[in-house]
């Protein structure tokens, strides 16, 4: 046989038996057989677990019935925090009462007057006055003093009242009037966050409070008028005094102190009549190293537009730095300066330091 010539199909051979029919009593024999229709699984799991849905509420019904009883603790609400409220200031109340008492009248015990007393002090005593005496003459009150003990406390106040001026001077203008001064002590307890203020009784009239003694003086070095200290601060007050209009002020400040001015300054003019510092490098005429630091009193006129001089003095604290002096603190009045205590970031009373 050539190799090269394609090889013959085998015939296949026909099983016995196929194509002949079936006899009829082997065909009676056969069992039949039917086409089955398989389910799809996602039915078949929607099925089983909507029939555990259903079987599982009688069985939940049951075991809530059956089961022991359990004892559910519940954390009880933290409590809201007292709000407490401030202790209150005896002063303002000693300033109302000695304010209504001056104008209270026995003889009218049913006025509003003598009602608002009585509602600080209901044993209270009220002034007795004549019928031909004139109505008291409007008093500004103010509170000067207060000691309070642990239970108690008494502040004094100050009375101050135009009255008319005395004959001697009366020739000259009638209608002159000269202030007065008088001064109570009010005593009442009271005051705390559990206890209002109460006060015991009518006011004592007393003596003046002694004036408090200023420090001993420790500038005692005077600032020659053109010096380096003497032009910053004198630069300084006029920028103040002028509102800090123009937002000329910073200029003057260390950094880190931030300064209100007086807006409603009435001054058209301000001149600085004289500085002193505590120290002899202060007043010298060369800028120290960066750092150094002086206290100084700077005593300045201010006229306003009617021609009026007002005598005005401040303190401050200066500081060297990049060659000039810098205000690094101002405030008002005799209290000494002290480095430790005061800083560029406290409050000035004259100034609205911040």
């Amino acid at each position: 046989m050539d190799p090269t010539s394609p090889t013959p199909r085998r015939r296949r051979m026909p099983r016995p038996g196929a194509g002949r029919p079936t006899p009829p009593a082997l065909r009676k024999n056969r069992p039949e057989t039917f086409a089955v229709r398989t389910v799809p699984r996602g039915a078949r799991w929607v099925r089983l677990a909507t029939w555990s849905a259903l079987g599982a509420g009688p069985l939940a019904l049951a075991a809530a019935i059956y089961a022991p009883p359990t004892t559910v603790v519940q954390a009880a609400p933290a409590p809201s925090p007292v709000q407490s409220r401030p202790p209150a200031d005896p002063r303002g109340a000693a300033e109302m009462f000695v304010d209504l008492w001056l104008r209270a009248d026995a003889s009218a015990p049913d006025s509003s007057i003598a009602a608002a007393v009585r509602s600080l002090a209901p044993q209270v005593d009220l002034p007795k006055r004549s019928r031909s005496e004139a109505p008291p003459a409007p008093a500004r009150v103010v509170a000067l003093r207060t000691a309070a003990g642990p239970e108690t406390w008494t502040v004094v106040v100050a009375a101050i009242s135009d009255q008319p001026a005395p004959a001697a001077s009366a020739s000259d203008n009638p209608a002159s009037k000269v202030p007065v001064v008088r001064y109570y002590a009010v005593s009442g307890s009271g005051g705390t966050d559990t206890t209002p203020v109460t006060i015991g009784g009518a006011p004592a009239e007393v003596a003046a409070p002694d004036a408090p003694q200023a420090p001993a003086v420790k500038l005692t070095h005077s600032v020659p008028g053109g010096s380096p200290l003497e032009t910053s601060l004198g630069e300084f007050v006029r920028a103040y005094l002028s509102g800090g209009q123009g937002g000329g002020l910073e200029r003057y400040l260390s950094p880190g102190l931030h300064l209100s001015a007086p807006k409603a300054a009435p001054y058209a003019r301000v001149e600085v009549s004289g500085i002193v510092a505590d120290s002899e490098v202060a007043a010298g005429r060369d800028v120290p190293v960066d750092g150094a630091k002086a206290q100084v009193r700077i005593q300045v006129t201010g006229e306003d537009k009617q021609g009026v001089r007002w005598p005005l003095v401040y303190r401050a604290e200066v500081t060297a730095r990049t060659g000039r002096w810098e205000v690094s603190a101002l405030e008002a009045g005799i209290a000494d300066l002290s480095p430790s205590t005061k800083s560029p970031s406290s409050d000035s009373v004259s100034g609205g330091a911040r």
